[in-house]
């Protein structure tokens, strides 16, 4: 793998359901393909987007293997693999066979509330047996702890296999401590649609996209325009998404990607519980600003 793989645009991948509840794999082949074809750099599958917590084992390890063979090599996948269960993420690790997968993403746990020390033992557990590369995953809006840019760079310098992390804490300040301190090839990810363009501006590497998922062409498009230092047309793709990606996030993730999804045709929007779908208010917005984006 080069240097600095996961440079560019991620897709974090949503699931795409039956109203009946089980997975629509043809829908989710639809996703793939249209966001490959939007040229986009890699994929995630089983993260938060993928309503991941919702779904069953057998349902995680189907979902995995079939976007392993409709990619079929044509971009590295990354597969996120988390909890708040230290030894059983390592029990999964150390059983699960990852051919086709290039990294593992792992998020910070949630729930307990864990001290900095904390973090740093758990994700020093996984970096000691994970066969891969490992992305660190640090999203306190959701999981209720912040880690904090000291714990990621100890183990960025401490850990090879620790190649970069998906910061969305929302924090700038701690974005630039990490990306001023870190290993030269360790690399930062946007975890924050919205945050991308300042952060890749501040020195990080990409982003992790939800938003993707239904513009992969513009948004990944702009991601590379501004690594390149083309600010100004970075920021017309930036500001030409910038309004709906609010609106994708103001009633909940993946609530409202899923509810684009459908009004673009490329999935149904089914969710699981306790996931329910966005209110009529954002439905219209979201519809409104599609229109006014075709």
């Amino acid at each position: 793998m080069k240097n600095k793989p996961f440079t560019g645009t991620g897709v974090a991948l949503v699931t795409p359901f039956h109203k009946y509840g089980t997975v629509d794999f043809n829908s989710l082949r639809k996703i793939i393909d249209h966001t490959l074809n939007g040229q986009v750099e890699y994929l995630v599958v089983l993260g938060t987007t993928g309503e991941t917590p919702a779904m069953s084992k057998a349902e995680r390890t189907a979902v995995c293997d079939f976007v392993i063979e409709v990619v079929d090599g044509r971009v590295p996948i990354v597969m996120g693999v988390g909890g708040n269960n230290t030894q059983e993420i390592l029990d999964t690790i150390n059983e699960y066979d990852f051919t086709g997968i290039d990294a593992l993403l792992t998020v910070t746990p949630y729930y307990n509330k864990p001290q900095q020390k904390g973090l740093y033992y758990h994700f020093k557990a996984i970096a000691s047996i994970s066969p891969l590369p490992v992305i660190l995953y640090n999203v306190p809006g959701r999981t209720g702890v912040n880690m904090s840019a000291e714990t990621t760079l100890k183990l960025a310098h401490e850990f090879r296999n620790v190649i970069a992390v998906k910061e969305a804490s929302g924090n700038m300040n701690q974005v630039m401590k990490i990306i001023k301190d870190k290993p030269a090839w360790f690399e930062v990810i946007s975890g924050d649609d919205a945050l991308t363009l300042p952060m890749v501006a501040a020195g990080a590497n990409g982003v992790i996209s939800v938003v993707a998922n239904l513009y992969p062409a513009d948004f990944s498009e702009m991601v590379r325009l501004a690594l390149k230092g083309d600010f100004e047309n970075a920021r017309k793709l930036h500001y030409r998404l910038f309004d709906l990606m609010e609106t994708l996030f103001e009633d909940g993730s993946p609530s409202g990607i899923k509810a684009a999804l459908e009004i673009k045709g490329l999935a149904p929007n089914n969710l699981r519980l306790p996931l329910v779908k966005v209110n009529k208010a954002v439905l219209l917005q979201l519809q409104t600003q599609i229109e006014e984006l075709q």
